[in-house]
């Protein structure tokens, strides 16, 4: 599914509708960076302009997910994360609903991007680099998720909640030994 989500060197243009695939996003702002798997610009009176491109345009993120809607925010807020990353980049008003592609439904669900859900991601971010600042890394409670986690590898959350960090490297050195 993510096969043509994830080439970055396929654009379309349809009409009043320009796809792109695997956009850098950052917000100096929040401290934050990432990649779109689609953002789809719209052709809009209201919008920015695109480098090359005539008309002003409008962006809307779509992200793709395997699975089916989850109980959580946790899609919603990362598809809200990406478009406050857009505002900010593009300088453009600011982007009021955008997407959730899931593989399972095969359904695109609108996410309605509200002041709430903004406040929540805002949040998050302050609370994710108040951690970084006190070296701090939360306890991760392990779920059925984590296995189709693109992070898993970096998050570990399977490592032994028993042990510390330092222990673990120290076992971890002895057995290269």
């Amino acid at each position: 599914m993510h096969e043509r989500v994830h080439n970055p060197y396929f654009t379309e243009k349809r009409r009043d509708l320009i796809v792109t695939r695997e956009m850098p996003i950052f917000s100096r702002t929040l401290g934050i960076s990432g990649k779109c798997d689609v953002v789809e610009f719209r052709r809009d009176d209201n919008g920015v302009e695109l480098t090359g491109r005539r008309g002003l345009w409008l962006p809307c993120p779509v992200e793709y997910k395997r699975g089916e809607p989850k109980i959580s925010d946790c899609d919603r807020l990362q598809l809200c994360g990406q478009a406050l990353c857009l505002e900010e980049m593009l300088l453009c008003p600011p982007i009021d609903t955008a997407y959730l592609y899931y593989g399972q439904t095969k359904r695109r669900e609108p996410v309605p991007l509200t002041e709430d859900l903004r406040r929540k991601f805002t949040d998050m971010t302050e609370e994710m680099h108040a951690y970084f600042k006190r070296h701090h890394t939360p306890r991760v409670k392990p779920t059925r998720g984590c296995n189709a986690c693109s992070l898993r590898d970096l998050c570990l959350p399977r490592l032994p909640v028993k042990n510390s960090v330092s222990a673990y490297i120290d076992k971890y050195l002895r057995t290269q030994e």
